[in-house]
């Protein structure tokens, strides 16, 4: 976007739940601080709401932390939305977001990387876990055949 262009304004609702309450504001003061130090993003106001019990866990609670941004470009909220996974998004300002072929295939390759980088964390636990149940499938056996072993010679 060049500079005479309108940065994007926008709203995000970041929502955490958890134990002990006081380790939801930490994390989303963190979150919050963090988002503040992207490249291309301004804050411009937040409000963190404090934590409460939540009525299906009682031993968990919730909060969330409403933001303001100013984005440079429509591709860093597309970045933040991927990195900070937030429960809602609402575009601001400006009304129209005008896009060139480039900046939109930029936008679809970023977010195509992601996808294929969240495919490979997904395969790479599905064969750890694989191998983690076949050890243990292993083991228990093993432990069985032990169990067995002592009850035949106590026979």
């Amino acid at each position: 976007m060049s500079s005479n262009e309108k940065k994007i304004n926008a709203v995000f609702i970041l929502e955490v739940l958890g134990r002990p309450a006081e380790f939801l504001t930490e994390t989303l003061n963190d979150l919050v601080k963090r988002i503040g130090q992207e490249k291309g993003i301004k804050l411009r106001e937040t409000k963190i709401n404090p934590p409460v019990i939540m009525k299906e866990q009682k031993d968990f609670y919730t909060s969330f932390a409403e933001i303001e941004i100013e984005a440079e470009e429509l591709l860093s909220i597309v970045g933040l939305m991927f990195k900070y996974m937030p429960a809602y998004v609402e575009i601001t300002s400006p009304q129209n977001i005008q896009l060139t072929n480039a900046s939109f295939g930029e936008i679809l390759n970023e977010l195509t990387r992601r996808l294929h980088g969240y495919e490979e964390i997904t395969r790479i636990l599905q064969t750890e876990k694989t191998i983690l149940e076949k050890k243990l499938r292993e083991s228990l056996g093993e432990e069985v055949k032990e169990k067995n072993k002592k009850r035949d010679e106590n026979k």
